[in-house]
C-alpha cells in the first residue's frame, strides 16, 4: 500500500510540474494584446462598495492592473503586499494601481484590512473580465497572473504574465510606468 501511495504522489506532482512548466511557457508568449492595443472597457464592483469603470480612471491617470488568482494564497499575497509597497512609487509616477480576481467584495475588504491596501481590489466573479483580457488558466486549473500597464489614453503598454515570477509583476510595471510619465 505504501508503495501506491508513493507512485500516486509521483504522479500528482508530475502532472503538476508539466501544468505549472507550460504555464511558465505560455508567459514568455508573445502578449495576446500588442502595445497600443485599446484595453478593453468594463465595470466591476469594488471592495470601496461602489462600481469601478476603466474609462473614469483614464484620461486622468495611467493604470496598472493586474489579475491574481486568490485572496490570501501565499503567493498572491506577497504580490498584494508588493504592489502595496510599491504603491507611492506608482502614485508618484502618475498612476492608480488595481487589483483582480474571483474573490467576493467582502473578501476583498477582509484582505485589503489585513494586509493595509492602498488600493481598490475588484470583484470578478463571473470571470467577465478576465476572459476580456484573455488571461489564461494557469495548469488548466489555477487563474492566471498576469499584468497591464495602460497609459492615460486607454492604450496597453504592456502585459506580463507569470505564476511564479511574482515580484517581476510589481518591477516590470514600475519600469514601464515610468517611462510612459517620463520619470
Amino acid at each position: 500500500m505504501k508503495k501506491n501511495g508513493i507512485i500516486f504522489l509521483i504522479g500528482v506532482a508530475i502532472f503538476f510540474a508539466i501544468g505549472f512548466i507550460t504555464s511558465e511557457m505560455r508567459a514568455k508568449r508573445i502578449p495576446e494584446f500588442k502595445k497600443g492595443d485599446l484595453a478593453p472597457e468594463f465595470t466591476l464592483p469594488s471592495s470601496s462598495g461602489k462600481d469601478f469603470t476603466l474609462s473614469k480612471v483614464l484620461g486622468k491617470k495611467a493604470l496598472v492592473l493586474f489579475f491574481y488568482p486568490k485572496d490570501f494564497s501565499p503567493g498572491c499575497t506577497t504580490e498584494v503586499c508588493t504592489f502595496r509597497d510599491a504603491y507611492e512609487v506608482f502614485r508618484e509616477a502618475g498612476a492608480e494601481v488595481v487589483g483582480v480576481s474571483s474573490d467576493s467584495v467582502e473578501t476583498h475588504q477582509k484582505f485589503i484590512k489585513e494586509h493595509g491596501l492602498p488600493y481598490l481590489l475588484l470583484s470578478d466573479a463571473k470571470g467577465e473580465v478576465r476572459k476580456l483580457y484573455r488571461i489564461k488558466r494557469s495548469a488548466g486549473v489555477f487563474p492566471g497572473r498576469e499584468t497591464f500597464v495602460i497609459d492615460k489614453k486607454g492604450a496597453i503598454q504592456y502585459s506580463f504574465s507569470s505564476q511564479f515570477d511574482i515580484k517581476k509583476h510589481i518591477e516590470e510595471a514600475k519600469k514601464i510606468v515610468k517611462e510612459i510619465s517620463g520619470n
